[in-house]
């Protein structure tokens, strides 16, 4: 009986050890820019896209269909970091030369510091893009940081000649293709560098491609045929109908006296057809990482008990609306792969339709992982969708764009006229194959999009008489979801 007591106390006081180990790791990775259309598995890829390692990953999990991280970098990453969409993050703003930005971490706390209070070690690697503070010692255990906002001189070099900071230390020049360099940073943290073993462990890995100049590796670099047609999207040169007045008069693309046609944006003077395939190739790298990544779970034990996302900060239309940008609320523009795997945990080789949001994965990594949200978050945990991906659901996404202003700041709509990229503040909803749009200016139009019948978001069913009773619909639960998550300018729509 004795030996029976002693074996049971040592059983309880081994249990919260042993529900730390079992805790899952978490491999986050972010790629930036990246479309869906440049993942071959997705149903907006054109046949030249291949994509095999991000492909097989996503037969290994649940992919994603309808994904929205955020509009623009910045707001993105600020969800990711604090489970929140733009308006609801205070303190964050944009101060000194582009990108230089800061907040205040008392006011604007990361929720990694919950995970880190629950024995998971936490780490972030590549690309930094809010507040000079980069939260090394306070958030991340161990960071390897490109932080664009500290260095603004060094913002551009998103391939080569990176201002790099080790561990809080100073920065350094580090030379070599950025995609390659923070792999290989990953790998050696997968495999134990900068991390007490035995911990259950939390990557986040910020890759700055596909971002511009849409740069490929050299290994990947022409591997497009030249001769390949890219088709022109349908609306490239308009007429646009029942789209807003500044979606009406864009035009990224020119036509020159060639024939062919020429982006106006960075990187100025490039032809569509090369540059279209010069971004699917600096692709290609990205693909690279993942397949190396698994790889290295695989080869160290660790893929079995680890929760894997793969995604993107938002998308980037190509001629689609006539933009070569980000920010506008087409999923042309915004739309980005999501992949879940998390082997035995969730099925394998399931595609979800159901919409979701960049502030839902955020309480659905602290589901699996078995750790109390520390306040209350904008998005909705994802692990029933997950576990049963197929299954009809009407979970929503709300999306905001409010520029460069944040938190309670957002309240002034006046600001929403322009900010120099000639996009207007917006909000969206999505649920099931709708989606409603309102731009934030005085007289502009409202747009009804069924996504399923209209991928290309070319007909606007606002203007319909058959479909008054779903955008009333929509709209009010737009209106009802701005009130839940408390956004500072509900009260003053247009």
């Amino acid at each position: 009986m004795k030996t029976l007591s002693i074996t049971l106390l040592a059983a309880f006081a081994l249990g919260p050890l042993l529900a730390q180990t079992e805790r899952p790791n978490i491999l986050y990775i972010y790629t930036d820019d990246q479309s869906d259309r440049t993942v071959s598995s997705y149903e907006r890829a054109g046949e030249w896209v291949e994509t095999p390692h991000i492909d097989r990953l996503a037969d290994r999990g649940v992919r994603f269909k309808n994904a929205y991280n955020g509009t623009w970098c910045m707001p993105a990453r600020a969800t990711f970091l604090t489970g929140k969409l733009q308006y609801g993050v205070e303190s964050m703003r944009m101060e000194g030369p582009y990108p230089q930005s800061v907040y205040d971490p008392e006011k604007t706390p990361f929720w990694m510091s919950a995970f880190k209070q629950a024995g998971y070690t936490t780490a972030h690697i590549g690309k930094w893009h809010t507040g000079v503070d980069a939260g090394y010692g306070r958030d991340w255990d161990y960071q390897i940081v490109w932080n664009r906002p500290k260095y603004p001189e060094n913002s551009g070099k998103y391939y080569d000649d990176q201002l790099i900071s080790f561990n809080g230390k100073p920065a350094q020049l580090v030379k070599g293709y950025s995609t390659n360099n923070y792999t290989k940073w990953a790998i050696d943290y997968l495999r134990g560098e900068g991390r007490e073993t035995g911990k259950p462990w939390l990557l986040w890995l910020c890759h700055a491609g596909s971002h511009g100049p849409f740069t490929p590796a050299p290994r990947h670099e022409g591997s497009l045929d030249p001769s390949l047609d890219i088709p022109y999207p349908q609306d490239f040169q308009g007429p646009r109908p029942g789209k807003p007045s500044y979606v009406k008069k864009r035009h990224a693309w020119k036509q020159a006296d060639d024939g062919k046609y020429y982006t106006q944006r960075p990187p100025k003077g490039g032809e569509f057809q090369e540059s279209s395939r010069r971004y699917q190739e600096t692709v290609m790298s990205l693909d690279d990482s993942v397949g190396a990544l698994v790889a290295t779970l695989e080869e160290t034990g660790q893929l079995e008990n680890t929760l894997i996302i793969f995604t993107s900060d938002q998308g980037f239309a190509w001629g689609q609306h006539g933009f070569q940008h980000k920010m506008a609320p087409y999923d042309a523009n915004i739309a980005c792969p999501l992949v879940i795997s998390f082997p035995g945990r969730i099925p394998e080789g399931l595609v979800s339709s159901t919409p979701v949001g960049g502030q839902d994965l955020v309480p659905t990594l602290f589901h699996y992982a078995g750790v109390d949200l520390p306040w209350e978050m904008h998005g909705r945990n994802l692990s029933d969708i997950l576990e049963n991906p197929t299954a009809e659901s009407d979970h929503p996404v709300l999306m905001a764009y409010t520029a460069r202003i944040y938190g309670s700041d957002t309240k002034d709509l006046r600001q929403s006229t322009d900010d120099g990229t000639n996009i207007p503040w917006w909000v969206s909803y999505r649920k099931r194959n709708f989606k409603f749009i309102k731009t934030l200016l005085p007289g502009e139009v409202e747009e009804l999009y069924d996504i399923d019948a209209d991928p290309e978001e070319l007909t606007n069913l606002a203007f319909y008489p058959e479909y008054q009773s779903i955008r009333s619909e929509m709209k009010r639960e737009l209106i009802a979801e701005l009130r839940r998550t408390r956004a500072p300018f509900v009260n003053d729509l247009p």
